[in-house]
């Protein structure tokens, strides 16, 4: 299984889900976190803000803070290689990384008494 990291910008909190103007990309990351780690993937996430020197200890990240700023935040890195860049992931992208099977909605059934136009 693969190791993902996330590096987000500065956060007023470890999830960015408070305060009065909550952005909805960070509400819809958490859920797909807590999905992710419930289904055993291995996921970190950083703060900018609080964890500093996770982004200055990590050659990739600080690579990547020197180019392109922390505006260019959130860093997403599979198996510390980069694989996305200025916005979270969805959860898809989070199970192909992890190689776990998405989560699929089955289309509804046509067969039934009310399949061909006709009900009962």
């Amino acid at each position: 299984m693969s190791k993902i990291q996330v590096f987000d910008p500065a956060l007023c909190c470890s999830s960015g889900v408070c305060g009065v103007d909550v952005d909805q990309a960070l509400v819809s990351f958490s859920a797909d976190l807590d999905w992710a780690k419930k289904n055993s993937v291995d996921i970190e996430r950083f703060n900018l803000s609080s964890q500093p020197m996770a982004f200055a200890d990590n050659v990739v990240v600080n690579q990547f803070l020197e180019r392109s700023g922390a505006d260019a935040l959130p860093l997403i890195l599979v198996n510390g290689e980069i694989a996305l860049a200025g916005r979270y992931p969805n959860r898809a992208e989070l199970s192909r990384w992890a190689g776990i099977p998405p989560v699929t909605t089955a289309p509804p059934s046509s067969s039934g008494c009310c399949s061909g136009g006709k009900c009962c």
